[in-house]
């Protein structure tokens, strides 16, 4: 053979290995046809077996690549790390709360209690015993002013502490909405007012009710009355219907979400809690009972006061929930007590005939 024969014979296998040998780029482009084509029949033939077998030549085409352990681990843990931390919303005020005012109570009361002693060992306003001084009107007032003064004054700076907030806006006084509503509030105001005269009618009280011996002289009766609309109103709704009811209400909603399994509702866009339709009649029902109760000793333990006072109550129980207001109920619950008062004045000529009564 001679050599420019053997110099043709390589060069021909050159020309077919370069024919052969393809790089990755034009292996991609060899491939796009292929999926096409598997497109195609896939296209015309839809059945199970002709899917898996597309799914298989596809994988050999493109191999996945394996993941190990290390990079598994590695990807759960820095996702671990990037999930942001998924906080309850804080529901206040709460039964822990309630608990912490009913400390401060105590303490006030154990105060007042002093001073009671204090009152009988020195004669003021001529008792000489603790059993006279609770008959008293005006110790007895200044026990009650001392329970509220000394539970409040420690819950202004106390209170914020836990609430990152004040502790009007923890309670929802919301002053602006009473104002606001004040048309609406006054007519509330006149229902409850005509429901007392309706109970006093048909379910009158006792003749002699101890709440009768306070008003001996009109300068006690005037004294009930200013304490009456001021001082009493407030801190009953600022215990009953700003911290006992809401607590209460959040109560039921927490016991249902565990029992139940499902997920609080969320605050509503002042940061205070949304509760459901049953925890507030529940809640509204269980504040109103005490309420009552610290009330109907003075009544003498007569059915129709009772009854009035669980209704009332109950009023303004809707009127806090609905308002998102205790300013408001507690205006419903002044103006209520003002208007009583004023028919006890007109009825004794100033407070000065309480045969009258």
């Amino acid at each position: 053979m001679s050599q420019n024969e053997n110099s043709d014979q390589a060069a021909g296998q050159t020309e077919a290995s370069e024919s052969v040998t393809t790089t990755p780029d034009q292996a991609q482009v060899n491939q796009e046809p292929l999926a096409a084509v598997m497109g195609a029949q896939a296209a015309e033939d839809s059945s199970p077996e002709a899917m898996q077998a597309l799914l298989a030549e596809e994988q050999l085409v493109h191999p996945a690549a394996p993941v190990t352990l290390d990079e598994t681990q590695d990807g759960l843990l820095f996702q671990s790390f990037s999930q942001p931390l998924v906080v309850p919303p804080m529901r206040i005020p709460h039964l822990g709360h309630l608990c912490l005012l009913s400390a401060l109570v105590g303490m006030g009361s154990f105060i007042s209690v002093l001073f009671l002693w204090a009152a009988s060992y020195f004669h003021f306003f001529g008792v000489k015993t603790m059993m006279q001084s609770a008959s008293e009107v005006h110790l007895m007032l200044g026990t009650e002013a001392i329970i509220y003064l000394v539970a409040f004054a420690c819950s202004l700076p106390i209170f914020p502490l836990f609430w990152q907030k004040s502790l009007f806006a923890g309670i929802q006084w919301q002053g602006a909405t009473a104002i606001r509503l004040r048309s609406v509030l006054g007519m509330i105001v006149l229902g409850c007012f005509g429901l007392a005269m309706l109970d006093e009618w048909l379910l009158p009280g006792p003749a002699n009710a101890p709440i009768e011996d306070l008003f001996r002289s009109p300068g006690a009766a005037w004294i009930m009355f200013a304490f009456g609309v001021t001082l009493a109103p407030f801190f009953e709704e600022f215990v009953f219907r700003g911290f006992l009811l809401p607590s209460l209400a959040t109560a039921c909603d927490w016991t249902a979400e565990r029992f139940m399994q499902k997920a609080p509702l969320p605050l509503d866009a002042n940061g205070h809690p949304n509760w459901s339709v049953p925890a507030m009649v529940i809640a509204s029902i269980l504040t109103s009972l005490p309420f009552a109760l610290i009330h109907v000793e003075q009544q003498g333990h007569s059915i129709g006061p009772f009854v009035l006072l669980v209704t009332v109550s109950l009023i303004l129980c809707a009127v806090r929930l609905k308002t998102r207001s205790l300013a408001a109920s507690t205006m419903v619950h002044a103006c209520y007590n003002f208007l009583l008062f004023t028919i006890m004045l007109i009825g004794t000529g100033g407070f000065r005939h309480f045969d009258k009564m």
